[in-house]
């Protein structure tokens, strides 16, 4: 038998194994890929079903004689995931090493499978920066006190800083590396630099921006306040806690700075999106205006009775973005927490906005083209 037909005899065994045994079961077989991977090299799955980390042990596909496969729990509706070596730096990259949209499967079936093939990797591709030159980096990374780590900061200054005496409100990200720089980024930026630079020519919307690095393996647990028993967590009160018993001050006596509430935002997508949230209804006394990018509020049961907890929005607005294909959830989950918290602000009209994009995919195209609107309307109240 040719190891042509003795490989399809035993994807064939695998799958009549799985419709026996495994139902509700979703196999994902990889048989083609760049050849050759070195010894120590695996390939990975990542996605909105596991929280994008990259390359988490728990997704590591097995390596048969021909292909590599991984069975998981079936997944509820349409889910999106890259293939990576590890880590972003070494994801899957088209033909011509050009960066690929996500990829996507929905499925209806008792047990399903997905067959895949990936064109090339990521290898380190180098990339000139595309930071505009009012774009800082802090020089010596900045101490987390609570979590006993460093972390690097990137701020983003308005044109004509250094030539007036002007203050300016501040927005908080996460995910600094992604911000401003294609070649910090892991997959795409947001290029919030060349968005306020145009919103300063065309609104006169001037501000700073402070955006704070991931940590990457930590990642999952500092931007979730809550610990969930696969990814991780709890660790997003200390990191607020960095934010604004350290890194605010500090910004505040260095920088012109306007550091009431109303002059203080945040913003953030994915998980950066729930701790941004966590952040307006837990600290409103720091953060009076936030941005609610693409929520990952699956991630935890508690949402709705911290919601309850905390819905007190007072003069505090907020601006919830999400993607139609996104996921199958993650427009409902958002707006079933506007829901709750129209209910319970008789004034949320004035407070609350939420836009669902037609189209809209789960990556930093969809929160670059929405940033200026969600900014200029966070900011004109």
């Amino acid at each position: 038998m040719s190891k042509n037909n003795i490989y399809k005899l035993t994807c064939l065994i695998l799958l009549l194994a799985l419709q026996l045994d495994g139902a509700g079961q979703l196999t994902v077989i990889v048989d083609k890929y760049p050849e050759p991977l070195h010894v120590n090299e695996n390939i990975f799955i990542s996605g909105s079903f596991e929280g994008w980390s990259g390359g988490s042990a728990d997704y590591q596909l097995s390596k048969e004689e021909n292909y590599h496969v991984i069975t998981l729990p079936k997944q509820k509706g349409t889910i999106l995931f890259k293939f990576t070596k590890g880590s972003w730096e070494s994801v899957e990259t088209g033909a011509n090493n050009k960066d690929i949209e996500n990829r996507t499967h929905t499925s209806d079936l008792k047990a399903d499978t997905i067959y895949a093939t990936i064109e090339n990797w990521n290898n380190q591709k180098e990339y000139q920066s595309t930071a505009a030159k009012n774009v800082h980096v802090m020089v010596e990374k900045f101490y987390m006190p609570l979590l006993d780590r460093h972390r690097g900061v990137r701020i983003y200054l308005p044109l004509g800083y250094e030539s007036c005496t002007e203050r300016y409100p501040v927005i908080y990200m996460h995910d600094g590396q992604n911000l401003f720089d294609k070649s910090t980024a892991y997959l795409d930026e947001w290029e919030v630099d060349e968005t306020l630079n145009r919103l300063s020519a065309e609104h006169g919307f001037n501000t700073i921006v402070i955006g704070i690095d991931n940590g990457e393996d930590t990642r999952m647990d500092e931007y979730n306040p809550w610990i969930h028993p696969k990814y991780g967590g709890g660790e997003g009160d200390k990191y607020l806690r960095f934010i604004i018993d350290n890194l605010k001050p500090h910004i505040d006596s260095t920088l012109r700075t306007l550091p009431d509430r109303q002059n203080t935002s945040m913003i953030g997508s994915s998980m950066g999106g729930l701790i941004s949230y966590y952040a307006g209804l837990k600290y409103p006394e720091v953060f009076g205006k936030v941005g609610v990018f693409s929520p990952s509020f699956w991630i935890t049961d508690d949402l709705e009775k911290f919601t309850l907890a905390n819905s007190n929005l007072e003069k505090s607005r907020m601006y919830f973005l999400a993607g139609a294909q996104e996921s199958e959830s993650m427009d409902a989950d958002m707006l079933k927490i506007v829901n709750q918290l129209t209910e319970l602000n008789p004034q949320a009209h004035d407070h609350l906005k939420s836009t669902i994009i037609e189209g809209g995919k789960h990556n930093e195209a969809l929160w670059r083209k929405e940033l200026a609107t969600a900014i200029l309307w966070l900011f004109e109240g």
